[in-house]
This record gives structure tokens, sequence and C-alpha cells, in this order.
């Protein structure tokens, strides 16, 4: 079930460069590629219905299919039916993908200093800045086991800390 780490290539096209920036930005830089990332990253939703409900950005269910297909092609997200329900479909980080949490911990921390964010939702790149290149890696560790080896999260990871301080954060 685990999915093999020695992937060197995406399977995308060559792109208008090769330029390591310009290469990425052609994958991750429309409106919500990274938002859909986020979600199931963040969120730890994994399933479209969940993906289209919780999106506080209000994706369209079309352009969320549209994506989540692209992320797929593209080597970042893994499809697996769910075995509870015939035609549900559980969507899976790929290592290429888990390997962007120092990415998004960046961009978080980014816009949280310079940006007018929400204080719940800033928390948790707040503390991902704050716990740093070993947080991420713990993190990083525990996406593998979730998505890669299928394992339950963890009730006392990073994953159960950040969302612990979000929903804080929101409960006044």
């Amino acid at each position: 079930m685990s999915q093999p780490v020695e992937v060197r290539r995406l399977p995308v096209p060559a792109g208008k460069s090769g330029c390591p920036i310009n290469l990425t930005v052609e994958l991750l830089g429309d409106r919500w590629s990274l938002v859909v990332l986020r979600d199931v990253m963040f969120g730890g939703y994994r399933h479209f219905r969940e993906l289209l409900t919780n999106s506080i950005e209000g994706i369209a269910s079309n352009i969320l299919a549209s994506r989540l297909s692209k992320l797929v092609d593209a080597g970042l997200l893994s499809r697996h039916e769910d075995p509870t329900h015939r035609q549900k479909i559980d969507y899976r980080l790929t290592e290429a993908a888990i390997e962007l949490v120092p990415l998004m911990a960046h961009l978080g921390a980014w816009g949280s200093r310079w940006l007018p964010t929400s204080p719940e939702l800033a928390i948790r790149a707040e503390l991902l800045a704050d716990g740093g290149p070993e947080m991420w890696q713990r993190f990083m560790d525990e996406l593998r086991d979730i998505h890669l080896e299928g394992h339950a999260q963890p009730s006392d990871g990073v994953l159960a800390q950040l969302t612990e301080a979000y929903e804080r954060v929101r409960r006044p």
C-alpha cells in the first residue's frame, strides 16, 4: 500500500523553461492547487465532498474536480477507492506533496507576517514557523504514516497540535 519514495521526477510537461522556480510556479501557481493541498495536508480532508464543503474559500465543484485531477496527474495526490463506499474516492498525499511542508510553512509564515490574516487561520502557520525544521520533519513523517502507510492520524501528533491550536483560537 505504500508508495515508493525514490520518485525523482513528476510526470509533468517540460514547461516554458528548465528553471526550477518557473516549473514549480507552473505546477502550483494557479489559484487553487496549493489550497487543495493545504486542505488535504492540514485539514485532513481526503474525499471530494469533504474538500468541497470545508473549503473556506468556497471552491466550485468543477474547479475542485479539475484541480484534483491535475494534482493526481502531476503525482502530488494519489486516488484510492474507499472501501466504505463504492463511489467514494480517497485522495492521499504522495511523497512529492509531503515534501512541500517546508514550502507551506514558509508561505504561511510570510503571509502571517506581511498580510492581513485572521488569528484563527494564522495560528497554524505561526506554530509551524516557530517549530522550524524539526517540527516540519515530524509533520512530514506523520503525513507519510497517514497517507503512504495508511495509518490513522495520531491523537498526539503535529496535526493534532495544529488543529487544537486552531480550535482554541477560533473559540473565544
